[in-house]
């Protein structure tokens, strides 16, 4: 063992590092778990008691010898002496980045903005987290009213007389407009909202709308229908048509559902608008009166139409998507779909 030891010292005078990776094939070599240095401590084992304790003297002092070696050529290599194999060709063209896209939602959104603002319209904005009385109350929603069973609603907190929650709708938009704004009020609203559903292929939690609102002296339902078909055929096509449907909401009266003639089938009938010609795109009405006293606005003297359509929906329509969470998964072979979508 004496003279292995001294063959151990002898190679580590010999030994020469110059990279990162010589340094660690020595230390494997000496120190590792089959290296020459572990192999003496198991030889070891097998020496006479009468020899062990001059035997692991020696052990000892060669183990701290060959570790200090090692650290020694860690610190001595330099930093350009690193590369484990040829230098970098800093000539060489770099990676390609994959060009980003905008979101399905975020094109149609900004879409629906562009055709509204052609109108006249501004862009407004709100909170998303919001209170009861913005969301519900003054828009015709009075406490322990069936209506507002139509919105599974997220409370944020309970237990007071105006809870804050998140908006089921932007129409918490027009409210903060109509009281704050001055008269005549012509904006679109758009942003996301949140409702307690279950999500499926046709809904989800979280979604984006877009609300419009427009309140002046002698505002018919003529207006509102026109506007409506105004955008139908922007968005859709100059050969779009629009039919209206009695419905009911409680912040407006009359009201109504709107359809759009299907511009896949041109209203012949196919599986998007389950034969019938006509896809649902939006709900709409005249403000009702109550809505407008609640903001402080003279109901007998001005007169005015909200609408309201959900940006996936739209989108759906436009691009035959057949499963709303594809909106929300990030899946980038969905996503790349639209890398040349710049017009809906």
């Amino acid at each position: 063992m004496k003279e292995e030891i001294e063959k151990v010292l002898a190679e580590l005078d010999e030994l020469k590092c110059l990279t990162r990776k010589e340094v660690e094939d020595a230390r494997v070599r000496f120190l590792g778990k089959k290296g020459e240095v572990t192999a003496l401590f198991e030889q070891f084992r097998t020496v006479g008691p009468e020899m062990k304790r001059e035997y692991g003297r020696k052990l000892n002092e060669l183990k701290q010898t060959v570790t200090a070696k090692i650290e020694e050529f860690r610190a001595s290599v330099s930093d350009n002496a690193e590369s484990d194999g040829p230098k970098e060709d800093l000539t060489m063209p770099g990676d390609a980045f994959e060009p980003g896209s905008r979101h399905p939602v975020s094109i149609v959104r900004q879409q629906i903005v562009e055709i509204f603002r052609k109108f006249g319209y501004d862009v407004a904005e709100g909170p998303e987290i919001e209170d009861d009385y913005h969301v519900f109350e003054a828009l015709n929603f009075p406490p322990n009213h069936p209506a507002r069973d139509m919105q599974d609603t997220f409370f944020v907190s309970t237990g007071h007389v105006n809870p804050l929650l998140l908006r089921t709708h932007t129409s918490s938009v027009q409210v903060r407009e109509m009281e704050s704004q001055p008269l005549p009020i012509r904006v679109i609203c758009p942003g996301r909202v949140f409702r307690n559903e279950a999500i499926s292929a046709r809904a989800h939690c979280i979604f984006h709308q877009v609300e419009g609102l427009y309140i002046d002296k002698n505002v018919t339902f003529a207006d509102l229908k026109q506007a409506i078909l105004l955008f139908a055929r922007e968005m859709f096509g100059p050969d779009a048509e629009i039919r209206m449907r009695p419905s009911y909401f409680p912040f407006t009266e009359p009201s109504s559902e709107v359809d759009v003639s299907c511009n896949i089938c041109h209203g012949k009938g196919c599986n998007i608008c389950k034969g019938t010609g006509w896809l649902e795109i939006l709900g709409c009405g005249m403000v009702d009166p109550n809505v407008l006293e609640a903001s402080g606005i003279d109901s007998k003297v001005y007169s005015g139409f909200a609408f309201g359509m959900g940006v996936e929906r739209i989108a759906m329509l436009k691009w035959q998507v057949n499963d709303l969470r594809h909106y929300f998964e990030n899946d980038m072979r969905f996503l790349r779909e639209f890398s040349t979508a710049t017009e809906v």
